[in-house]
């Protein structure tokens, strides 16, 4: 198959196929129980930024949900690149790695682990900033819920998050963890700034200790901007000079708006992205 513009390929069974596949059934274990992990990573302008670590990360999410993946982060490496080459250069991709178990009986059983891959285009979301306001709902604790893993059915609760943000007229929710700590966003990793100094929740088991994230920490902090990795309250965000995300899907946008207070997109937000940008191209 040559270049494709405007849909959706998946790599499945050894071949690429178009459009939307169906792939399972009534019985398959992974659509009734929810064994489902996948990863997420991005293509633009001939550069996947990070491919092998989100490529890596899959894996290890199909090892923590009991699933036995049958191809190695190299492997399907290799794969993300043949699909991002059906595309043409300047698109956009967002590139999505899955294993999931075909059965099982609430335990998946790992000998029927499959694996699919999606590549498809995806505009990056506008740097022009969101809203976001607290939510209700709150992260897991490591003992209730597989949290280690990007596993598909940690995302309800994410979805129920932002379901009420956007009843209140906000783009996006800031979720807590069990205890009231600060976590992240509904859908991606959260940051503040405050008198030059950034922060961001440290990794408690709670929340996905991202790869943008840990991607753009270290280059603030090779830019010298200090980056502190902290326990954050509610407050803390409410009274930030900046606050901003990153993530793979949106990379690094600032946030507008907190509940009822307006923010400026700030300088050290600003300086992240850059930075991001200037790695992605290397």
């Amino acid at each position: 198959m040559g270049n494709t513009a405007g849909q959706a390929l998946s790599y499945i069974n050894g071949e690429w196929v178009a459009g939307n596949p169906a792939i399972v059934g009534p019985m398959t274990h992974a659509l009734w129980l929810s064994s489902v992990v996948f990863d997420g990573a991005r293509a633009f302008q001939g550069v996947a930024p990070d491919l092998d670590r989100h490529c890596a990360r899959v894996v290890r999410s199909a090892q923590a949900m009991g699933l036995s993946p049958m191809l190695t982060a190299g492997e399907i490496e290799e794969l993300c690149w043949d699909g991002i080459r059906r595309f043409p250069k300047e698109a956009e991709l967002y590139i999505r790695p899955m294993f999931y178990a075909e059965e099982g009986f609430v335990a998946p059983d790992p000998e029927s682990t499959r694996f699919v891959l999606s590549v498809y285009e995806a505009p990056l979301p506008s740097v022009s900033g969101f809203t976001a306001c607290l939510s209700t709902r709150c992260r897991p604790a490591p003992a209730m819920a597989p949290t280690e893993a990007k596993a598909a059915c940690l995302y309800p609760n994410a979805g129920l998050a932002l379901k009420e943000a956007r009843e209140r007229g906000f783009d996006n929710a800031i979720m807590t963890d069990p205890i009231g700590n600060v976590a992240e966003f509904a859908t991606a990793n959260l940051f503040i700034a405050k008198d030059g100094v950034v922060r961001t929740p440290v990794p408690n088991g709670t929340f996905l200790n991202g790869i943008t994230r840990q991607r753009v920490i270290g280059l603030l902090r090779d830019d010298g901007v200090a980056v502190e990795e902290a326990t954050l309250s509610t407050r803390d965000v409410l009274e930030a000079d900046e606050v901003f995300s990153t993530g793979n899907y949106a990379k690094v946008v600032p946030v507008t708006r907190v509940e009822d207070r307006n923010l400026a997109a700030g300088p050290l937000a600003a300086r992240a992205r850059a930075l991001y940008w200037e790695f992605a191209f290397r």
